[in-house]
């Protein structure tokens, strides 16, 4: 989907996880939570709410992150992500999914709600990657993710949580002498950019394409019209493959600071409510 060998660019993490309860008193048991440092969060929970822990998870453990998604483009969509797994019955996207079957352990549910949400929309057409941090916990998915959504093994790579080996930014590429200056307009429609985030630019090393986001999203869907959101598409520039992933990714300005703040925010906030 991706041109073979180019590396991408490390990004920020938007993550939502499932731990899995090693005590045996009360060994079995599940959590749903989102984070943007898995490490750091799971210690948190087995150090309880003194150490920034869920109240479910306090006094319970020991704990294990057995498996996160991410690849959100946003904390605002894992943590919608994040909801509609803690509450399959309740979100009308999951109408579909039956209830917990007699005998059905939590962490086999939790499994069989995943695999349904990977392929229904809007997540389905999501970059997400599923990442299994115990392989030995691992199951099959009761339906198997979308083509585009790779499987992955152990913990996330240093300082790259959300690495997709697909086309991304090159961070050792130098801008081409008059790149910067390529104009403050779009290539497709001609028209001045003035997006707060600034424009779509293809990361491949001298291709010069700045883009809003809506036309290069129209450009890319004329083969899905159907569809609201583009899963990939070919550089109308350099007519190199291109994840819509990578592009949005490159766009984002959030940073480390804010986004740990959000995380504890909501922590806080989850801990009121089930109080």
């Amino acid at each position: 989907m991706g041109p073979a060998g180019v590396a991408a660019r490390p990004r920020r993490f938007f993550g939502v996880y499932l731990l899995y309860c090693l005590n045996p008193r009360h060994r079995g048991r599940v959590y749903v939570g989102f984070t943007v440092n898995p490490a750091r969060r799971v210690q948190q929970h087995n150090g309880g709410r003194k150490k920034g822990g869920a109240w479910r998870t306090s006094g319970r453990g020991p704990w294990e992150m057995v498996l996160v998604v991410h690849g959100f483009l946003s904390a605002v969509a894992a943590l919608r992500f994040e909801w509609a797994w803690q509450h399959p019955h309740a979100s009308r996207r999951l109408a579909h999914v039956g209830p917990r079957l007699r005998g059905e352990t939590a962490f086999t549910f939790h499994l069989r709600v995943l695999a349904h949400m990977l392929r229904a929309p809007p997540w389905a057409r999501l970059p997400l990657t599923l990442r299994w941090l115990r392989p030995d916990l691992r199951q099959d998915l009761c339906l198997p993710p979308p083509p585009h959504v790779p499987l992955a093994f152990g913990p996330p790579p240093p300082q790259a949580p959300a690495l997709r080996h697909r086309a991304g930014p090159f961070d050792d590429t130098k801008p081409e002498p008059d790149q910067e200056d390529a104009g403050d307009c779009c290539a497709l429609c001609a028209r001045p950019i003035q997006d707060e985030q600034g424009p779509l630019c293809c990361p491949h090393p001298g291709c010069l394409l700045r883009a809003h986001v809506i036309c290069l999203a129209e450009e890319f869907l004329r083969e899905e019209p159907g569809q609201l959101l583009p899963l990939e598409g070919q550089c109308p520039s350099c007519e190199k493959s291109l994840l819509w992933g990578d592009l949005i990714w490159l766009c984002q300005t959030n940073t480390e600071k804010e986004v740990e703040d959000l995380e504890l925010e909501k922590a806080h906030w989850t801990d009121l409510l089930e109080t």
